[in-house]
């Protein structure tokens, strides 16, 4: 059972993670050079009136200490704001596409995984095969998203025909997208998992199951995997924020719905609030995965005290 004194610091460190980030966009938000309300109204001449509605509707026509105590009362009623480009509530625009993207995610974060497992099980301790593969997975790790997205549409949608081009859905239209996604990720989890699977097999242990009569395959499945995977959930963190990251380009590549095309049409767009509230949102995910990546830790592995995890 995990103890309280420890989960409650994991809550509160996540605490600070969002507040920290809500006061970094509060404040960026109005050191932006020039009128931050003519650049959310962009190049179309807003009339004086125009300007001067917007800002009082921002609180920016208020004194500082006034704007941050609005800001942060808004933000614990879950208000955030309205998009100027879409006229709808913040909240609504991202939760509307929040769910495509922790498909895209999710099935990345499998497949990635799936892939790092299989390579790092047929490869450690074989050093020949393992040469090939660790090239190949260099190539992969190294390649941008673009690329891998604008090369896996030449192949497999425009020339083969086998998977939709744009805008797919479905399980079949989430498959390209997703490998594009998971293939920079793999590299990293074989790699990764491969050394501890080769330490493993190097321990006293190995040589007590395999007198034991048990054979090659089960030893790599029973011990050395076990072993192997404690490292990766220490990566699960940050493989689950470079996955959200990446989702921008991937679902830009694709045409696809998500968060990803959200912040770069309010990017594009100049539409502040819909910026502001991805920064928290992709704030709070991080500080949530994180936690939940600390509490499945110690889970797997209860020898871990709170002093050795921070």
């Amino acid at each position: 059972m995990l103890p309280l004194r420890w989960f409650a610091r994991r809550l509160l460190l996540a605490a600070t993670v969002v507040f920290g980030a809500a006061n970094a966009v509060f404040f960026a938000f109005r050191l932006l050079p020039g009128d931050p309300v003519r650049s959310m109204l962009g190049s179309t001449n807003p009339t004086p009136e125009l300007v001067e509605q917007v800002r009082h509707e921002l609180a920016l026509d208020e004194p500082l200490a006034v704007q941050y105590g609005r800001f942060m009362r808004r933000l614990f009623t879950g208000d955030l704001g309205e998009s100027f480009q879409l006229q709808q509530p913040v909240g609504e625009v991202i939760g509307d596409q929040l769910w495509p993207t922790v498909q895209l995610a999710t099935a990345a974060f499998a497949l990635a995984l799936l892939a790092a497992v299989t390579l790092a099980v047929l490869t450690a301790h074989r050093p020949r095969v393992r040469r090939i593969v660790s090239t190949l997975e260099l190539v992969a790790a190294s390649t941008p998203a673009f690329w891998t997205g604008m090369l896996l549409l030449a192949l497999l949608s425009f020339r083969w025909k086998w998977f939709p081009a744009m805008g797919g859905s479905g399980a079949v239209g989430l498959v390209l997208p997703a490998v594009t996604l998971a293939a920079g990720l793999v590299g990293v989890f074989s790699q990764v998992l491969r050394e501890e699977m080769e330490r493993a097999l190097e321990q006293p242990f190995v040589l007590t199951a395999r007198a034991r009569g048990s054979g090659e395959t089960a030893i790599r499945l029973r011990h050395a995997l076990r072993h192997g995977l404690i490292p990766l959930v220490t990566l699960a963190g940050w493989a689950m924020g470079a996955l959200f990251g990446g989702a921008v380009v991937v679902e830009s590549v694709f045409s696809r719905q998500g968060l990803g095309q959200v912040t770069a049409g309010a990017v594009a767009g100049r539409d502040l609030p819909v910026v502001t509230g991805m920064v928290l949102v992709s704030a709070l995910a991080f500080a949530l995965i994180n936690l939940a990546v600390d509490v499945l830790y110690r889970i797997v592995d209860p020898r871990i005290d709170e002093r050795s995890i921070g």
